[in-house]
């Protein structure tokens, strides 16, 4: 997982989002002052791109059903979104904004359990 760059500093606005394409993935790029944070793009509510959204106090609107969520911790922060958003490692690199993101890994698959007789009393 190495550090890719994905945008330059000056292509976003002081609290404000950027919708980018890494590998993929969609993710959001905030600026708030100088610093720069990134989370993953789409609502965990609904399937709306949040860099449609509004920024506004360290906080990410959704513009679908207005859930907020932490723009720094990825934190869900009102209904309907109760799932928080994925973040990302981010360094600025003179105006070159550097990410790091990591594939979710493969979930392992689920081992069933054979169904087991449970015994009964007969009547006798």
């Amino acid at each position: 997982m190495a550090w890719q760059r994905i945008a330059s500093l000056s292509e976003i606005a002081v609290d404000a989002v950027l919708g980018v394409d890494v590998d993929g993935s969609r993710v959001a790029l905030y600026r708030l002052a100088n610093e720069v944070f990134a989370t993953a793009g789409i609502c965990t509510h609904a399937m709306a791109l949040l860099s449609d959204g509004f920024v506004e106090d360290g906080k990410i609107e959704c513009p679908l059903h207005q859930s907020q969520f932490d723009i720094r911790s990825g934190k869900a922060l009102c209904a309907p979104a109760t799932e928080d958003l994925r973040t990302y490692a981010v360094k600025l690199d003179g105006d070159e904004i550097r990410c790091r993101i990591a594939k979710p890994r493969a979930r392992s698959p689920i081992l069933r359990r054979s169904a087991q007789r449970i015994p009964t009393l007969s009547s006798r």
